[in-house]
């Protein structure tokens, strides 16, 4: 009869980053989700995903450190003694290691750059006029023009063959200003940017402004503008430009994005 010596070897190193990685990704995402900033990354109808996201990679985390402590106690109850060098294993571990290592990198710029939403600095001048590119398809207007956003009003523009059908319609719009050193003078664009899934296919929309105030407003500042729209030359063709009679910095939207 030959008695075996059962092996209960000691969490690696390896292991406990594993477990750790996993704990820091649920942690992240709970956090994303209880400071609203999820909607800087997504469009706001596919939260749960983020949800599933928290709620699984805590429960994977939770159950790997149960199993590594558990397996800790019983190395700590049995004598172990090693000896030998596998050359095989060592790769192995190694490129563990570096499948490790690459799947922390998203982690860790979540954690040290700051979580805002896109702005000006994303635009690189490519700022659309035609909503129906941003849109994907025909939808539907709020009843009230006064509730209307820079989509809704190109999207009405898109539906109309003569920019000068919209002369004298007045409107209330927010979003942050946005400036090119091509611009007329006193001009600007009004700008918001649409999601249809993620900030990846997000598109830069705007309207022109006039604004024959003589303050120039700082880009990126978000301001509510109520005018009237009057057709006129901007980019060198004839578009609606909103004629701004009053322009009132305000905070940031609690949900920057619009959402086709």
């Amino acid at each position: 009869m030959h008695d075996q010596d059962h092996h209960h070897p000691a969490p690696s190193a390896l292991e406990w980053a594993k477990s750790v990685l996993l704990a820091g990704l649920g942690g992240y995402f709970l956090v994303t989700l209880l400071t609203g900033n999820v909607t800087n990354y997504i469009n706001y109808r596919f939260t749960w995903l983020s949800v599933m996201a928290a709620g699984l990679f805590t429960l994977f985390a939770g159950y790997s450190l149960y199993t590594l402590i558990e397996q800790r106690r019983a190395a700590h109850n049995h004598d172990h003694s090693h000896h030998g060098h596998d050359h095989a294993h060592d790769h192995h571990h190694t490129m563990n290691w570096l499948v490790l290592f690459i799947a922390m990198i998203p982690l860790a710029l979540g954690l040290l750059l700051p979580s805002k939403p896109l702005g000006a600095e994303a635009i690189n001048g490519n700022v659309s006029l035609n909503a129906v590119s941003a849109a994907g398809g025909p939808r539907s207007l709020p009843v009230d023009p006064f509730d209307w956003t820079v989509l809704d009003w190109l999207t009405a523009f898109n539906h109309e063959a003569s920019p000068a059908a919209f002369n004298g319609r007045e409107a209330r719009v927010i979003g942050f200003v946005y400036e090119e050193p091509g611009f007329p003078v006193d001009h600007f664009m009004v700008v918001r940017f649409t999601v249809s899934c993620c900030v990846a296919d997000a598109s830069a929309i705007g309207l022109p402004v006039a604004w024959g105030a003589n303050e120039r407003l700082p880009e990126n500042t978000w301001v509510e503008i109520s005018g009237t729209f009057q057709a006129g030359e901007f980019r060198g063709t004839v578009v609606p430009i909103l004629r701004a009679d009053q322009i009132a910095p305000i905070d940031q939207p609690a949900h920057p994005y619009l959402y086709p």
